[in-house]
Formats: structure tokens, sequence, C-alpha cells
């Protein structure tokens, strides 16, 4: 299966649940992501999710200076943020508890 359209519907809530749990920069959130299952995503997809939830008032932004390389710009979820999180967790809740159903119940003679 393409999970790339299923990923495109669900990555502003995964992009806050990773933030929710810690601040990070664009890199960080990709990497995060990717390791907890969700390979497919790019990179371009997360750093333009960033910027809108941003630019919607769920995420708050920060810089920090690095020795290393171009300093950072990290996000943090902020409490709009955690409401639109709690939200859209719901929704998802009910909705792959409904398709989980009729998923299952292929093949089932009814």
């Amino acid at each position: 299966m393409d999970t790339t359209q299923l990923l495109k519907g669900v990555l502003d809530v995964a992009v806050l649940a990773v933030v929710s749990d810690e601040d990070g920069y664009g890199y960080d959130v990709v990497r995060r992501l990717r390791g907890a299952g969700l390979e497919e995503v790019g990179e371009a997809s997360v750093y333009g999710t960033l910027r809108r939830l941003y630019a919607s008032g769920a995420l708050s932004s920060y810089v920090v200076p690095s020795d290393e390389g171009p300093h950072r710009k990290y996000y943090g979820i902020n409490a709009q943020g955690r409401a639109m999180l709690d939200a859209q967790r719901k929704d998802w809740h009910e909705f792959s508890t409904a398709l989980t159903a009729l998923l299952d119940a292929e093949g089932d003679p009814r």
C-alpha cells in the first residue's frame, strides 16, 4: 500500500505529537518521525508543516546558536497546539476504530 496519501492526512498530528514530547528543530523532527515508523516522511513536508503550524499559532519557536553550523530554529508546542493535538487524537481514535471495524468485518458473511 502506498502510504504517501495517508501520511499527508496525518502529518500535522504526527508533528504535534513529536514536539509535545520535546521541542525540536526541523531535521530532528524528521528523524524522530522516521524513528517512530514513518520512514517515508519527506523533509520538505515536515519543514512546511512546522512553518504552517507555527503560522497558525499551534507552535512557538526560538533560535539556538550552533558552534558547528547555522543556528537552529526549534519548535515547541503551546496551549493552542496542545488543544489541537487533543482534538486530533480524539478524531484519530474514532476514525481508526471505525476503519478497523470495517476491515475486520471484510469477508464476514453477514
